[in-house]
């Protein structure tokens, strides 16, 4: 039996980003199909086999779209297929399953999105030492005393 990792997700006008808690994950393999089927699997650190589809709300294109493996998660950014503000992210109307939850940290309002771009794909992950630090998968806010002058 299979396990549901936590995943976090947030969107753009032309593409969504999926993060998927999973520690010190192996044997990772992700499907992206054209008319919006994403697939996952990967074993856990104590080999517990982890799996789910999610059939999301639009078509997408899997030539463009990236993952990016950390030490504490797995990023996948899912392009759509053109332009345009999802109302949901699955498919189906209704509840999500309990293991998707938002991304509040990469999270941008459809008002917000002009005004806040910043690279290519939003907030980095990686570590600059080749991971050696172990903190891949950690977002590092700015110290407001410091920005403030304090």
């Amino acid at each position: 039996m299979s396990c549901h990792p936590e995943v976090l997700w947030a969107q753009r006008a032309d593409k969504v980003y999926l993060t998927i808690a999973l520690t010190n994950a192996k044997d990772i393999t992700v499907k992206c199909e054209p008319h919006g089927l994403f697939s996952f699997s990967a074993v856990g650190a104590k080999d517990e086999k982890y799996e789910f589809s999610l059939e999301l709300h639009g078509k997408i294109l899997p030539e463009s779209c990236k993952t990016q493996m950390g030490l504490r998660n797995i990023l996948c950014t899912v392009q759509k297929d053109g332009q345009g503000w999802w109302s949901r992210l699955l498919k189906s109307e209704g509840k999500p399953a309990p293991f998707i939850k938002v991304d509040w940290n990469r999270w941008c309002d459809e008002d917000d999105e002009s005004a806040n771009d910043t690279d290519e794909d939003g907030l980095n992950y990686t570590s600059d030492d080749g991971g050696s630090s172990g903190d891949d998968g950690m977002l590092y806010l700015p110290d407001l005393e410091k920005v403030r002058g304090n």
